[in-house]
């Protein structure tokens, strides 16, 4: 499996509001301050890539 790589630029859209857990919140600021980039942009990247690596087989 390759490692997530934080990009910075993405189109966006405004969509639905989630909740997370606090401990998620501060992983993902702190991967956000440490990438000079926002906490949007970093859940944006690690839904994408959780995504990309779903394994579809037991939805069959």
């Amino acid at each position: 499996m390759n490692p997530l790589k934080i990009q910075t630029e993405y189109e966006m859209s405004q969509a639905k509001t989630f909740r997370i857990p606090v401990a998620f919140v501060e992983k993902l600021e702190q991967l956000a301050k440490q990438h000079n980039t926002s906490m949007n942009k970093v859940v944006i990247q690690c839904l994408e890539f959780a995504l990309q690596n779903l394994d579809e087989s037991e939805f069959d």
